[in-house]
């Protein structure tokens, strides 16, 4: 498997200035990043606290087409199952493994090691800045600056 592209640094919260810059996000607290056409893919750290500790991962295939907006996978935690949407359109090339047998990395660490899976882009539509992420979490829960 290998690595993830740069990501940041974990953050304590969501807030204007600790939302990773170099990401896009979704309306559904996923992020993704692309490098030369190809994105990695996960769950904000907005996310991951909201679901509390996640037990089990169900990842989309690698080779399946996903369609951004649309369920790919689920993601389960102490608190219940939650589903985990495409933020982009494309072909997956990979699936982070490692968290098959440490799910719980998606809350330690969910912009570097937590990364769920790459795919090749054709679209991405409807991406939210960082700024605009950071608007829709302060909306969501308050601002927690």
């Amino acid at each position: 498997m290998t690595s993830a592209p740069r990501l940041p640094l974990e953050s304590e919260g969501e807030t204007a200035t600790s939302i990773p810059r170099h990401l896009r996000y979704t309306w559904d607290h996923e992020w993704l990043v692309v490098d030369e056409g190809n994105a990695t893919v996960g769950i904000t750290a907005f996310a991951a606290r909201a679901l509390g500790d996640v037990v089990n991962l169900r990842l989309p295939e690698v080779g399946t087409w996903v369609e951004a907006g649309e369920s790919c996978g689920q993601i389960e935690s102490l608190t219940g199952v939650s589903g985990l949407y495409a933020p982009a359109s494309g072909r997956v090339l990979e699936v982070n493994t490692a968290l098959a047998d440490d799910p719980g990395v998606v809350n330690a660490a969910p912009y570097t090691g937590g990364w769920l899976f790459r795919l090749r882009v054709e679209n991405i539509a409807g991406a939210l800045t960082p700024d605009a992420y950071a608007a829709h979490c302060a909306h969501t829960q308050g601002d927690r600056r």
